[in-house]
């Protein structure tokens, strides 16, 4: 399946899988939506400075889009990120887990020299 990635609307289309949305991860937003029966809700994907790494991952759900943001768009849901965070996230993989210890959004992110152990902030 290929990502369609969309610039905020003022700005055209980007070409490429910059950032991937796993099927689970989609599942797990739809069901989101459904929850707060709002289909127009996206999943914002932030990264801040802080945590143990450096750098943390933040996620939130979103129904605006601000003029630095970036969409992609995979398995009929929309991710929301901004263009400072895509600069640490380009080639990353968001995904949802879920295990006996937590159920959560989580990032591949081949950018990241190392995690700490919850897996929630990264250095690069």
């Amino acid at each position: 399946m290929t990502t369609e990635t969309t610039p905020a609307p003022a700005t055209g289309v980007s070409q490429g899988p910059e950032v991937s949305i796993s099927a689970s991860a989609a599942a797990r937003i739809k069901a989101l939506m459904e929850a707060e029966k709002n289909p127009g809700l996206m999943l914002r994907v932030m990264v801040s400075g802080g945590g143990c790494s450096g750098f943390s991952y933040g996620f939130d759900l979103e129904k605006t889009v601000a003029e630095d943001d970036r969409l992609f768009k995979e398995h009929d849901v929309t991710v929301v990120i901004d263009e400072a965070s895509l600069d640490l996230l380009r080639g990353s993989v968001i995904d949802y887990t879920e295990d006996l210890m937590a159920a959560a959004f989580t990032i591949k992110n081949p950018n990241a020299t190392s995690t700490c152990g919850c897996g929630t902030s990264f250095s690069v």
